[in-house]
């Protein structure tokens, strides 16, 4: 019987594919250097600019594995191609599948093996880190941006991260918000990062939204966070709040004994699925007599003074009604921020050699130079 060995093929159509590109690239260097000398080599003309000396050897990672090219060198001028950039050592489409895998959560140990599993060649840490200055700009740029169109729904929520600064983890509150477009599109409107979930970073969130363009907004729909609350009323007063139900209901869940948990939750569920907002009204009375009936007198407290924070979206159309109860569009994008953060753990301090503040127009976290995280660990030392 024959036996192949599809082992050795993939590695013998691997090996002729690199050499295939290896031999192409040349080419088209060498042509690139007969263009600026004006003549190919060993020709003698009258218009040639330039003569050859010699070449060196230069690494490139692409798509079908390292490649080793002869960049030749000039006597007049120094030779610069289009072809590949100025200490680039790798293919373009490289350096962007590189940077989508960290982006897309994969850790940094892990892009190391894909790596070498797929063009024979590890990239280091610091390789990653470096290919992914080149999109701190645009990623800067998209925070900045212009916002155009009117936005009557709004779904603001912070998460919990962990921050590398001064030697220390501390956690810091990134802060983001959706926006429903009059198309009815969802659209992420921006993300700051700020020391905590106070009044004084929502508001400069919000302040941010507002000097962006953000306007027309109708309904804020979030949790009870008492300083978005608050900063929602004075930056955008023409806004009514919606309180989410879900987060409404775990409230109240924590009020009751385990044992009357889905009791409570039916009870919960039918005030809002009533056909309008004076029909949920008089069912919370019902449900808030039924509370005190069972011995339930907190949680029949908290319906009575906070119930009607989530009776908001009957003011709305409603075919909205479903999506305006709680900020449930919002969880699926902060369960992404987790998933991609999870691998990082910590993020690293921005600027450990300078006078910036880590965090961004939120609010900084403190102002610390090399000297000052010198002193602190003499102190501990000490």
């Amino acid at each position: 019987m024959i036996q192949i060995d599809e082992a050795r093929i993939r590695d013998h159509l691997g090996e002729m594919v690199r050499g295939t590109v290896e031999e192409a690239l040349n080419a088209m260097l060498d042509a690139e250097a007969d263009r600026l000398c004006g003549a190919g080599r060993y020709e003698r003309r009258e218009g040639r600019k330039d003569t050859r000396a010699g070449s060196y050897e230069r690494s490139l990672d692409t798509r079908a594995g390292p490649v080793k090219l002869k960049m030749p060198k000039l006597r007049r001028q120094t030779f610069e191609t289009a072809i590949i950039e100025c200490y680039q050592r790798r293919e373009s489409s490289v350096e962007e599948a590189l940077i989508e895998m960290y982006l897309a959560g994969v850790s940094v140990r892990r892009v190391e093996d894909i790596t070498e599993a797929l063009w024979g060649t590890r990239v280091s840490p610091g390789t990653v880190s470096n290919l992914n200055k080149k999109i701190y700009a645009k990623i800067d740029e998209w925070r900045h941006r212009r916002i155009e169109c009117d936005h009557p729904y709004v779904f603001p929520d912070g998460i919990v991260m962990k921050r590398s600064w001064a030697g220390e983890v501390r956690n810091v509150s990134l802060l983001v918000a959706i926006g429903v477009t009059t198309d009815g599109y969802r659209e992420i409107l921006g993300i700051m990062e700020g020391p905590k979930e106070d009044k004084s970073g929502w508001s400069m969130f919000l302040r941010h939204l507002a000097d962006r363009g953000l306007s027309g907004v109708q309904l804020i729909v979030s949790d009870a966070c008492r300083g978005l609350v608050e900063s929602a009323a004075e930056v955008l007063p023409e806004a009514q709040w919606q309180r989410c139900v879900v987060h409404f209901y775990r409230n109240v869940f924590s009020l009751v004994p385990s044992g009357k948990v889905r009791e409570a939750a039916k009870m919960l569920k039918a005030i809002h699925a009533q056909e309008d907002r004076k029909a949920a009204a008089e069912k919370m009375q019902a449900v808030i007599a039924e509370l005190r009936a069972q011995k339930l007198a907190k949680a029949a407290e908290l319906l009575d003074e906070h119930g009607y924070e989530t009776l908001t979206y009957y003011g709305f159309p409603d075919s909205h009604w479903i999506k305006l109860r709680t900020n449930n569009p919002l969880e699926r994008i902060m369960r992404e921020i987790r998933r991609r953060a999870r691998v990082v753990g910590a993020f690293p301090e921005v600027a450990s050699d300078q006078f910036e503040p880590v965090s961004t127009r939120a609010g900084s976290l403190s102002l610390m130079t090399r000297r000052g995280r010198a002193t602190r660990r003499e102190r501990r030392r000490g």
